[in-house]
């Protein structure tokens, strides 16, 4: 299969695997709500938050949307999409080196996406999908990637978003209406969307012209281009016409039997006058309850560019209309992804928040149906995040609030998010952990990368428990900052006879974490025991 390449592509496919892992520490005075509902929204570089994040939510993501910059080198704006803004050219300086240099806007846009995109990846639920906003100027490249890292199987869609509604006199070629949103999934085997609610517009099309008590109708062809099981016969109508057989071109789509047996069921429309080609009655009581997604989004549908910035003036207060972002997604994009791509449960994640549609969507479908669906939103710029992503929320947040209250009805509506900020690398530059960094901060981090899994949670009685967790019969333990009540360099860290008889019992092997071992080799054998020295054998990215 033909592959994609760049110049700094060498540097950056496994920079993911690189990345340190750092901690995140919440901010509660930027934070609102209920704390524990599950949402977050993260200050940072969103490669450094997304590794952050990845301990606490590999697998678990089901719907991942992102807006990442189209790179078209507009830097007339507030959040400037061309990738030579001096963040991106910093990390390309260190990551790249010297060959950064050299790079074209593509090779710099490629460099900076490959990484993100596929530690995205591992977030994915099996059952998860991805969806990527993008115009013309990189869809080939983006394309190339996601076949690359996501594999060409598990390509979805493109699906065209009608983003403007009105033609742009002023274009030098054509005027361009339109955006992509690219869709892949985790398993395209496993992945299915959810079917849309069914418009007014279409239940309208259902009649009853003669008051069958099945209810409502339409109708559909009852021939077709292709050969069925019947092919061609002539039919008779009620109402005395003979029709010799399907227009020509045509087959019939049931046999003689079958037709018959619909007729007599009055499953067959003639017209008033019982002299017209046969129809098929389709009823709405047996469509299904909703419609299969189409891949072309008209903006009655979804919204458009307009839309979304009077709903983005309507949360923030600018001092100049003209700041605003130029291409804000409106909520109802956005609702339309969640709603073929979640349950009510489910976590969303865009690392590209940008304004905070995605949150305010997730918020919005939750109000709309009880759901207790959760974000992750992550933000690079603080200036952005603090005064334009959280301000959106917050009100977003207060609004519901007042009308939970104002309806007079049971409280229904409860929420709120988390505001986190990047901290320091769990371990130092001479790969020691941090002396700030807690047992429930490294306990995490151990058994995600033992076992590429989140640690379990824990109930509060057993949260100071060594045994982090079990993952196919193997349990990790954790000996560390005196888990086990004895902080001495002799203690509780060490694993010795005393230390393995009073850790909870698994009789399956078994992984130890600890800072020493007195136990010979035969002894830890003998006990299905893989014994890893803290910090020398924790992964550190």
């Amino acid at each position: 299969m033909p592959t994609l390449d760049w110049i700094g592509k060498k540097a950056v496919v496994n920079h993911h695997r690189e990345v340190p892992y750092r901690l995140l520490r919440c901010d509660e005075k930027l934070s609102m709500g209920d704390p524990g509902s599950g949402n977050l929204l993260v200050e940072g570089d969103n490669l450094l938050a997304l590794k952050a994040l990845l301990p606490y939510y590999a697998g678990q993501v089901k719907c991942i949307y992102i807006d990442p910059p189209y790179n078209t080198g507009n830097e007339n704006w507030i959040y400037n999409d061309n990738v030579n803004s001096f963040e991106i050219r910093k990390w390309l300086g260190h990551v790249v080196g010297k060959e950064a240099e050299d790079l074209s806007r593509d090779d710099k846009w490629l460099c900076m996406m490959y990484p993100r995109l596929a530690v995205l990846r591992e977030f994915l639920s099996e059952d998860g999908a991805i969806f990527i906003s993008i115009d013309d100027n990189e869809i080939h490249n983006l394309r190339s990637m996601m076949n690359e890292i996501y594999g060409k199987k598990n390509f979805i869609a493109s699906i065209i978003w009608q983003k403007i509604f009105s033609t742009k006199n002023t274009a030098r070629h054509l005027s361009e209406s339109h955006d992509y949103i690219v869709v892949y999934s985790k398993n395209a085997n496993i992945w299915r969307p959810n079917l849309i609610e069914r418009s007014d517009v279409a239940n309208k099309r259902y009649k009853n012209p003669d008051n069958d008590p099945r209810g409502p109708w339409t109708s559909g062809d009852c021939s077709a281009r292709n050969p069925y099981n019947a092919g061609i016969y002539s039919i008779k109508c009620p109402g005395g016409r003979t029709i010799s057989g399907p227009p020509k071109g045509m087959y019939w789509r049931f046999s003689k039997e079958k037709f018959e047996e619909l007729d007599k069921d009055k499953r067959i429309w003639w017209g008033k006058s019982n002299n017209n080609v046969p129809r098929l009655k389709r009823f709405l009581s047996e469509v299904k309850e909703g419609v299969t997604p189409d891949t072309i989004w008209f903006h009655k549908e979804v919204g458009n560019t307009q839309e979304a910035k009077k709903e983005l003036l309507a949360t923030v207060q600018f001092d100049n209309s003209a700041s605003v972002f130029i291409s804000p997604k409106p909520t109802r994009l956005l609702r339309r992804i969640i709603e073929i791509s979640t349950n009510k449960d489910s976590i969303i994640l865009d690392s590209f928040a940008g304004t905070g549609t995605t949150g305010q969507a997730v918020l919005a479908a939750n109000e709309a149906d009880g759901g207790k669906r959760r974000f992750i939103c992550i933000e690079m710029e603080s200036d952005i995040c603090q005064n334009i992503t959280k301000t959106r929320l917050n009100t977003v947040l207060t609004e519901y609030k007042k009308r939970t209250e104002n309806s007079g009805e049971h409280k229904i509506f409860d929420s709120g998010f988390r505001y986190c900020k990047l901290a320091y690398p769990i371990f130092d530059k001479t790969g020691q952990i941090h002396s700030e960094v807690t047992f429930a901060d490294l306990a995490t981090h151990v058994f995600f990368t033992e076992t590429g899994e989140p640690i379990p949670k824990q109930p509060k009685k057993k949260e100071t428990s060594p045994l982090l967790g079990i993952v196919n019969d193997v349990a990790v333990y954790f000996l560390f900052n005196g888990i086990l009540g004895d902080k001495r360099a002799n203690g509780g860290n060490i694993l010795t006879s005393k230390v393995l008889a009073e850790l909870p019992v698994h009789k399956g092997p078994k992984v130890i974490y600890g800072e020493g071992c007195r136990l010979g080799i035969s002894r830890l054998k003998r006990e299905g025991i893989i014994f890893k020295q803290i910090p020398y054998q924790i992964s550190v990215s």
